[in-house]
């Protein structure tokens, strides 16, 4: 299968251009805002650039730390999605998502944290994994980064096997399966606002076009 490039990129050299990359602007003093046992709120005053480029200024920058969040596309032999629609209270929505969770267990990576919550919030496991994005959901303010996984080759999980039960939110969880080109239709018809979610099912598509092809092994620590 042939792919045509973007009109004007063609002797760019974007590929090898364009990529986020680690870097720390210095900071001159933190102070904790808020700590709880998950998140906590942080300013910073950071040395920026100052008017017109001359010289550096000090710029307060309030931010969100996060451990962290993975997520679990599942896909059946039939080129259906798991979705599941749950409430959240911060939004004042219920929403239908992909199985997800936060880092939260000790010397825990982001694939076994989507493998976990697989097997707690949907009952299956899955042969193959891959990686198909992650992403920082609000980079303004929160250090927050996401990891989207596929999950293919799935299977059920004994009851007796799976030791976790679900309460809260999560007792009210609802399931559906949904092929994959409805899920993207739902996508673009704004009726799916979680981010994980619509991210995954796009990058999933997109995937799907190759067989797969191509996609990133997932690496744990």
């Amino acid at each position: 299968m042939s792919h045509t490039r973007p009109a004007g990129t063609e002797d760019s050299g974007a590929d090898a251009k364009i990529a986020d990359a680690p870097e720390s602007w210095p900071v001159e003093r933190s102070e904790d805002r808020y700590r709880s046992r998950m998140v906590g709120m942080r300013t910073d005053w950071v040395e920026m650039p100052g008017p017109g480029g001359q010289g550096t200024s000090l710029a307060a920058r309030d931010y969100m730390e996060h451990p962290g969040a993975a997520a679990a596309l599942a896909l059946d032999d039939a080129g259906r999605v798991l979705l599941q629609r749950q409430y959240r209270h911060a939004t004042r929505h219920t929403l239908w998502e992909l199985p997800a969770g936060i880092i939260d267990g000790e010397g825990e990576g982001p694939l076994a944290t989507a493998r976990r919550e697989l097997v707690e919030e949907a009952g299956l496991r899955a042969d193959t994994w891959h990686e198909l994005a992650d992403f920082f959901p609000s980079p303004g303010f929160s250090n927050e980064r996401i990891h989207v996984f596929l999950a293919r080759g799935l299977s059920e999980v004994p009851a007796e096997e799976i030791d976790f039960e679900r309460e809260h939110e999560e007792a009210d969880l609802v399931a559906e399966w949904v092929p994959l080109e409805e899920a993207v239709h739902l996508v673009l018809a704004g009726r799916l606002h979680n981010g994980a979610t619509v991210i995954g099912i796009l990058a999933a598509h997109a995937a799907s076009r190759t067989g797969f092809t191509g996609l990133r092994e997932p690496a744990e620590p």
